[in-house]
């Protein structure tokens, strides 16, 4: 796995002080952030690959400062947002999901492969020609989770992924990430989907308040916010 490390991470949004002090090395596979709205949570994890730069302290993904090597980092980091109509971008199912690859330079036959191999991974072969933005919430989210698995990253992280969802395309998203190989950071306030995790962060006020295993962790939040 990859290691991320914040050393004294804070970040400023004008007078707003959001994430404060911040020291973490994350190593496992698959790492739960969860805290109230305003907390810091979602600022942590797209300090990660960059979207938003620190404004005190360092990011490093595997030794490399993002602020200062992002698109590097990019190349090895996807992000999935919570609305799945922000990051789809082409008119259908199968030009989305090749649009990924654009910067790979790769031939057309493994593109197409790759692009084929992950269409059916996710159950959207059948939609590749159908256009994007008339597709379900759940499978547009699965098409935002295919688009970024397709260019093989590192990490994958998620911010609220299934916030928008019903109860059964939010239970199908959840599945597919406890499946995923590759290391994962999910910011979610569905307690139940980062149960399995490795680890799970609590964020308060922009600091990290819990820090530890699902289960102690989760109970931290809970008697945090009960």
């Amino acid at each position: 796995m990859s290691v991320i490390r914040f050393d004294g991470v804070g970040h400023r949004f004008g007078d707003e002080l959001v994430v404060d002090g911040v020291d973490l090395e994350l190593t496992e596979q698959r790492i739960g952030i969860v805290g109230a709205n305003g907390s810091g949570k979602s600022t942590l994890a797209r300090m990660v690959n960059g979207l938003v730069t620190p404004t005190t302290g360092t990011v490093t993904f595997d030794g490399l400062d993002v602020s200062r090597h992002g698109r590097e980092v990019r190349r090895r980091v996807g992000f999935v947002f919570t609305n799945a109509d922000t990051q789809i971008v082409m008119p259908t199912v199968r030009e989305d999901v090749a649009f990924t690859l654009r910067r790979h330079r790769l031939d057309a036959a493994t593109a197409a492969a790759r692009v084929d191999a992950v269409l059916d991974r996710f159950g959207l072969a059948e939609l590749a020609d159908r256009p994007a933005h008339r597709l379900s919430g759940g499978q547009k989210q699965l098409l935002a989770l295919a688009s970024v698995l397709v260019g093989r990253p590192d990490l994958v992280i998620a911010d609220e992924p299934t916030t928008l969802l019903d109860a059964r395309n939010a239970r199908l998203i959840a599945e597919h990430f406890a499946s995923l190989d590759e290391q994962v950071i999910v910011v979610s306030h569905q307690l139940e989907l980062l149960e399995s995790f490795d680890r799970v962060i609590v964020m308060e006020a922009g600091r990290v308040v819990a820090d530890d295993v699902p289960a102690v962790a989760l109970d931290a939040y809970r008697a945090l916010i009960g």
